[in-house]
Protein backbone atom coordinates (compact mmCIF):
# COMPACT_ATOMS: atom_id res chain seq x y z
CA UNK A 1 0.00 0.00 0.00
CA UNK A 2 1.63 3.23 -1.11
CA UNK A 3 1.40 6.24 1.16
CA UNK A 4 -0.42 9.20 -0.42
CA UNK A 5 1.68 12.21 -1.34
CA UNK A 6 1.83 14.80 1.44
CA UNK A 7 -0.25 17.91 1.21
CA UNK A 8 1.47 21.26 1.44
CA UNK A 9 1.20 22.89 4.87
CA UNK A 10 -1.30 25.46 3.63
CA UNK A 11 -3.64 22.67 2.48
CA UNK A 12 -3.53 20.76 5.77
CA UNK A 13 -5.37 21.43 8.99
CA UNK A 14 -2.70 19.34 10.69
CA UNK A 15 0.70 18.59 9.15
CA UNK A 16 3.17 16.49 11.14
CA UNK A 17 6.74 15.84 10.00
CA UNK A 18 9.38 13.75 11.73
CA UNK A 19 7.62 13.80 15.11
CA UNK A 20 9.67 12.07 17.79
CA UNK A 21 8.60 11.88 21.44
CA UNK A 22 9.95 10.75 24.77
CA UNK A 23 8.52 9.85 28.17
CA UNK A 24 11.46 10.65 30.41
CA UNK A 25 14.48 8.83 28.94
CA UNK A 26 12.33 6.40 26.93
CA UNK A 27 11.69 7.21 23.28
CA UNK A 28 8.13 6.38 22.17
CA UNK A 29 7.86 7.90 18.68
CA UNK A 30 10.54 7.64 16.00
CA UNK A 31 9.42 9.98 13.24
CA UNK A 32 5.67 10.27 12.63
CA UNK A 33 4.50 11.91 9.37
CA UNK A 34 0.76 12.67 9.09
CA UNK A 35 -1.41 15.05 7.09
CA UNK A 36 -5.08 15.82 7.74
CA UNK A 37 -7.07 18.11 5.50
CA UNK A 38 -9.79 20.38 6.87
CA UNK A 39 -13.01 18.48 7.51
CA UNK A 40 -11.42 15.02 7.28
CA UNK A 41 -11.77 12.20 9.78
CA UNK A 42 -8.56 10.20 9.93
CA UNK A 43 -7.86 7.25 12.22
CA UNK A 44 -4.70 5.84 13.71
CA UNK A 45 -4.80 2.04 13.64
CA UNK A 46 -2.32 -0.39 15.15
CA UNK A 47 -1.56 -2.92 17.84
CA UNK A 48 -1.58 -2.03 21.53
CA UNK A 49 1.58 -0.11 22.43
CA UNK A 50 2.29 0.91 18.83
CA UNK A 51 2.33 4.62 19.67
CA UNK A 52 -1.17 5.72 18.65
CA UNK A 53 -2.21 7.41 21.90
CA UNK A 54 1.30 8.82 22.30
CA UNK A 55 0.89 10.48 18.90
CA UNK A 56 -2.22 12.30 20.15
CA UNK A 57 -0.51 13.31 23.39
CA UNK A 58 2.54 14.48 21.46
CA UNK A 59 0.40 16.68 19.22
CA UNK A 60 -0.87 18.35 22.40
CA UNK A 61 2.64 18.63 23.86
CA UNK A 62 1.77 16.23 26.71
CA UNK A 63 5.05 14.30 26.67
CA UNK A 64 8.42 14.86 28.32
CA UNK A 65 10.06 15.99 25.11
CA UNK A 66 9.20 16.14 21.42
CA UNK A 67 11.03 17.13 18.26
CA UNK A 68 10.05 17.53 14.63
CA UNK A 69 7.24 19.69 13.29
CA UNK A 70 3.54 19.90 14.21
CA UNK A 71 1.85 22.54 12.06
CA UNK A 72 -1.70 23.45 13.07
CA UNK A 73 -3.53 25.49 10.42
CA UNK A 74 -0.16 26.65 9.11
CA UNK A 75 1.31 27.54 12.53
CA UNK A 76 4.22 25.66 14.10
CA UNK A 77 3.38 24.38 17.61
CA UNK A 78 6.35 22.16 18.43
CA UNK A 79 7.83 24.61 20.94
CA UNK A 80 4.57 25.59 22.64
CA UNK A 81 3.15 24.53 26.00
CA UNK A 82 0.04 22.34 26.07
CA UNK A 83 -2.30 25.08 27.28
CA UNK A 84 -1.14 27.39 24.48
CA UNK A 85 -1.68 24.65 21.89
CA UNK A 86 -5.21 24.04 23.22
CA UNK A 87 -6.08 27.71 22.78
CA UNK A 88 -5.19 27.47 19.10
CA UNK A 89 -8.30 25.36 18.53
CA UNK A 90 -7.35 21.76 19.22
CA UNK A 91 -8.89 19.53 21.90
CA UNK A 92 -8.11 16.03 23.19
CA UNK A 93 -10.75 13.60 24.43
CA UNK A 94 -8.58 11.17 26.44
CA UNK A 95 -8.97 7.41 26.59
CA UNK A 96 -9.87 7.53 30.30
CA UNK A 97 -12.50 10.21 29.49
CA UNK A 98 -11.36 12.43 32.39
CA UNK A 99 -14.80 12.80 33.98
CA UNK A 100 -14.61 14.33 37.48
CA UNK A 101 -16.55 12.08 39.84
CA UNK A 102 -17.20 14.87 42.36
CA UNK A 103 -18.88 17.08 39.74
CA UNK A 104 -22.26 16.72 38.10
CA UNK A 105 -22.50 15.99 34.39
CA UNK A 106 -23.46 19.62 33.81
CA UNK A 107 -20.48 20.88 35.83
CA UNK A 108 -18.18 18.56 33.86
CA UNK A 109 -19.68 19.86 30.62
CA UNK A 110 -19.05 23.50 31.55
CA UNK A 111 -15.53 22.95 32.89
CA UNK A 112 -13.23 23.61 29.89
CA UNK A 113 -12.72 27.22 28.82
CA UNK A 114 -14.12 28.42 25.50
CA UNK A 115 -11.31 29.14 23.03
CA UNK A 116 -13.46 30.21 20.07
CA UNK A 117 -16.81 31.95 19.89
CA UNK A 118 -18.01 29.33 17.38
CA UNK A 119 -18.17 26.63 20.05
CA UNK A 120 -21.42 24.72 20.32
CA UNK A 121 -24.00 25.88 22.86
CA UNK A 122 -25.22 23.48 25.54
CA UNK A 123 -28.46 23.04 23.60
CA UNK A 124 -26.57 22.19 20.41
CA UNK A 125 -24.44 19.68 22.31
CA UNK A 126 -27.56 18.03 23.75
CA UNK A 127 -29.04 17.76 20.27
CA UNK A 128 -26.01 15.68 19.29
CA UNK A 129 -26.04 13.68 22.55
CA UNK A 130 -29.72 13.60 23.60
CA UNK A 131 -29.02 10.85 26.12
CA UNK A 132 -27.26 13.41 28.32
CA UNK A 133 -30.27 15.70 28.58
CA UNK A 134 -31.82 13.90 31.52
CA UNK A 135 -28.49 13.22 33.22
CA UNK A 136 -27.11 16.73 33.67
CA UNK A 137 -27.64 16.77 37.44
CA UNK A 138 -26.21 13.28 37.94
CA UNK A 139 -22.75 13.00 39.51
CA UNK A 140 -19.97 11.70 37.30
CA UNK A 141 -19.83 8.45 39.28
CA UNK A 142 -23.45 7.67 38.36
CA UNK A 143 -22.98 7.88 34.60
CA UNK A 144 -22.62 4.74 32.52
CA UNK A 145 -19.51 4.21 30.41
CA UNK A 146 -21.38 5.30 27.32
CA UNK A 147 -22.72 8.41 29.03
CA UNK A 148 -19.24 9.29 30.24
CA UNK A 149 -17.87 8.96 26.71
CA UNK A 150 -20.63 11.15 25.30
CA UNK A 151 -19.99 13.73 28.01
CA UNK A 152 -16.23 13.68 27.35
CA UNK A 153 -16.81 14.46 23.67
CA UNK A 154 -19.59 16.96 24.41
CA UNK A 155 -17.32 18.83 26.78
CA UNK A 156 -14.71 19.62 24.12
CA UNK A 157 -17.38 20.69 21.60
CA UNK A 158 -18.24 23.65 23.82
CA UNK A 159 -14.69 24.96 23.57
CA UNK A 160 -14.94 25.88 19.89
CA UNK A 161 -11.97 23.69 18.94
CA UNK A 162 -11.91 22.94 15.21
CA UNK A 163 -9.61 19.91 15.45
CA UNK A 164 -10.70 17.09 17.77
CA UNK A 165 -8.40 14.28 18.92
CA UNK A 166 -10.45 11.27 20.06
CA UNK A 167 -8.62 8.47 21.89
CA UNK A 168 -10.48 5.14 21.73
CA UNK A 169 -14.01 6.61 21.82
CA UNK A 170 -15.72 3.20 21.53
CA UNK A 171 -13.56 1.16 23.91
CA UNK A 172 -15.59 -1.08 26.20
CA UNK A 173 -18.96 0.18 24.98
CA UNK A 174 -21.99 -1.90 24.00
CA UNK A 175 -22.76 -2.11 20.26
CA UNK A 176 -25.85 0.09 20.57
CA UNK A 177 -23.75 2.83 22.24
CA UNK A 178 -21.05 2.45 19.60
CA UNK A 179 -23.72 3.15 16.98
CA UNK A 180 -24.76 6.29 18.86
CA UNK A 181 -21.15 7.48 19.08
CA UNK A 182 -20.77 6.82 15.35
CA UNK A 183 -23.88 8.86 14.55
CA UNK A 184 -22.59 11.72 16.73
CA UNK A 185 -19.18 11.65 15.02
CA UNK A 186 -20.89 11.77 11.61
CA UNK A 187 -22.76 14.91 12.71
CA UNK A 188 -19.49 16.51 13.82
CA UNK A 189 -18.03 15.85 10.37
CA UNK A 190 -21.12 17.39 8.80
CA UNK A 191 -20.44 20.51 10.86
CA UNK A 192 -17.02 20.78 9.23
CA UNK A 193 -14.89 19.71 12.18
CA UNK A 194 -11.61 17.90 11.58
CA UNK A 195 -11.03 14.72 13.58
CA UNK A 196 -8.05 12.49 14.32
CA UNK A 197 -9.14 9.32 16.11
CA UNK A 198 -7.31 6.41 17.70
CA UNK A 199 -9.52 3.35 17.31
CA UNK A 200 -9.05 -0.37 17.99
CA UNK A 201 -12.44 -1.27 16.50
CA UNK A 202 -11.37 -1.47 12.86
CA UNK A 203 -14.88 -2.22 11.62
CA UNK A 204 -16.22 0.87 13.37
CA UNK A 205 -13.35 2.94 11.96
CA UNK A 206 -14.29 1.83 8.46
CA UNK A 207 -17.81 3.25 8.91
CA UNK A 208 -16.75 6.79 9.86
CA UNK A 209 -13.27 7.59 8.53
CA UNK A 210 -11.92 8.98 5.26
CA UNK A 211 -8.39 7.64 5.62
CA UNK A 212 -6.28 5.60 8.01
CA UNK A 213 -2.67 5.59 9.18
CA UNK A 214 -1.25 2.32 10.50
CA UNK A 215 1.14 2.94 13.37
CA UNK A 216 3.77 0.35 14.28
CA UNK A 217 6.57 0.71 16.82
CA UNK A 218 6.38 4.49 16.89
CA UNK A 219 6.36 4.98 13.13
CA UNK A 220 3.82 5.25 10.32
CA UNK A 221 3.91 1.82 8.69
CA UNK A 222 1.29 2.57 6.04
CA UNK A 223 -1.42 4.99 4.96
CA UNK A 224 -4.59 3.73 3.30
CA UNK A 225 -7.88 5.09 2.07
CA UNK A 226 -11.11 3.89 3.62
CA UNK A 227 -11.99 2.24 0.30
CA UNK A 228 -8.84 0.13 0.59
CA UNK A 229 -9.66 -0.82 4.16
CA UNK A 230 -13.17 -1.93 3.23
CA UNK A 231 -12.14 -3.82 0.09
CA UNK A 232 -9.15 -5.52 1.75
CA UNK A 233 -10.55 -5.76 5.28
CA UNK A 234 -9.27 -9.25 6.06
CA UNK A 235 -5.67 -8.52 5.08
CA UNK A 236 -5.61 -5.22 6.98
CA UNK A 237 -6.98 -6.76 10.14
CA UNK A 238 -4.45 -9.60 9.92
CA UNK A 239 -1.72 -6.98 9.56
CA UNK A 240 -3.04 -5.26 12.69
CA UNK A 241 -3.32 -8.52 14.59
CA UNK A 242 -7.02 -7.99 15.43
Amino acid sequence: MAEPAYQSHDQSHLAIRGLKAWYGPSQALYGIDIDIRPGELVTLLGRNGAGKSTTLRSIMGMVSRRTGSVMLAGQETIGLASHVIARKGIALCPEDRGIYASLSAEENLMLPPVVDKDGLSVEEVLEIFPGLRGRLKSPGTKLSGGEQQMLAIARILRTGAKLLLLDEPTEGLAPVIVQQIGAAIARLKDKGLTLLMVEQNVRFASTVADRHYIIDRGRVADAITNETLVSDFGRVTRLLGV
